[in-house]
């Protein structure tokens, strides 16, 4: 009879093993989602979000070209329908070219650290999209070209390669123009220029040193013979800083006198408001004003005023000493040889 009760026996056993299995299971669950930190309710929303984001993406690039499409059919329709002559078709075909040739000279490589490559790098694509787009652009050349100045470009603007209306040559300007046509622009130059000659060919120095290499410029045009000049800033604009521009300045500027034949105009188009840039005229009567205004308020008592003066007139000696070595110490500067 045992025999016969085995099998009944062995089958309620596997039931009951069964049961006990799925109770540890279900009670083991509770231990595996407590490793599992609960999703509040506001990075639920960001993954919701995060997934309609990745649905729409084709609906979004869609969109885009729809959008492409639409602004050049009223570009299109703009320029036909514009008939008074202003269209940039019609400007470009009033272009007078120069024969001034405006040379940027990037034989400084080695004296900048890359950030400052990076600085000419920008200024020199200023120069060339203002030379593009200017009433009267000039024969651009951009010398010794190379060294960290190419790479960068290389790496950051391929497109420089296709650039038109530009000489980008890697030989130094001296070997490319006749001596006695160059003027080097230098602010450090006694000569002051008073019009432009454009059977002349004008360097700017390619160099962004932050004053780490005063009068270099002038020193290297005065070694190599060259002529030299700098732009009548003084005789038009007073100025707050340095009268040292950047070379993306200097070009615009020439740009802007070319087209008005007004220095002044030229330079308060283009100089940046952080100079502090006010007419000389301006600053003359500003500076009478402070003068009179100082005398107003020092009192009408004449005897005050002359009792003044006598007591600073002993510190005077020590004065004209302290002056006398600072005009020496200026003579000993690169910037001084004439």
């Amino acid at each position: 009879m045992s025999s016969e009760m085995s099998p009944a026996f062995i089958e309620t056993s596997n039931v009951e093993r069964k049961q006990d299995l799925s109770e540890d299971q279900e009670r083991e669950k509770p231990r595996l989602d407590e490793g599992i930190e609960p999703v509040s309710k506001r990075q639920m929303k960001k993954l919701i979000k995060q997934k309609q984001w990745e649905e729409q993406r084709e609906l979004r690039k869609q969109k885009r070209k729809e959008k492409r499409k639409r602004k050049k059919l009223e570009r299109q329709c703009q320029l036909e329908s514009n008939s008074d002559g202003n269209d940039r078709k019609r400007v470009r075909r009033n272009v007078v070219h120069s024969t001034l040739r405006l040379i940027i000279d990037c034989s400084f490589d080695d004296l900048m650290v890359l950030k400052d490559i990076k600085k000419l790098h920008k200024q020199i694509q200023r120069c060339y999209a203002e030379n593009r787009r200017a009433l009267h652009p000039v024969q651009f050349y951009l010398t010794s070209h190379g060294g960290q100045l190419k790479k960068n470009m290389d790496e950051n603007d391929k497109g420089w390669v296709n650039w038109k209306d530009i000489h980008i040559k890697p030989e130094h300007y001296s070997e490319l123009i006749k001596k006695e046509d160059l003027i080097y622009l230098t602010s450090d130059s006694p000569n002051i220029l008073k019009e432009l000659d454009e059977s002349k060919a004008y360097v700017i120095g390619g160099l962004v040193d932050h004053n780490h290499h005063k009068g270099f410029t002038y020193k290297q045009a005065s070694d190599f013979g060259i002529d030299h000049a700098q732009l009548p800033l003084g005789s038009f604009v007073k100025m707050n800083s340095r009268k040292v521009l950047a070379v993306n300045h200097v070009f615009e500027i020439i740009l802007g006198y070319l087209e008005t034949r007004d220095w002044q105009e030229a330079f308060f188009t283009i100089l940046p408001q952080r100079k502090g840039a006010v007419p000389t005229d301006k600053a003359y009567e500003s500076s009478s004003h402070d003068k009179q205004s100082a005398i107003v308020e020092g009192g009408s008592d004449s005897d005050s005023s002359e009792g003044e003066y006598s007591k600073n007139e002993p510190e005077s000696p020590h004065k004209d000493k302290q002056q006398d070595k600072e005009n020496s110490t200026e003579s000993t500067m690169p910037s001084a040889p004439h």
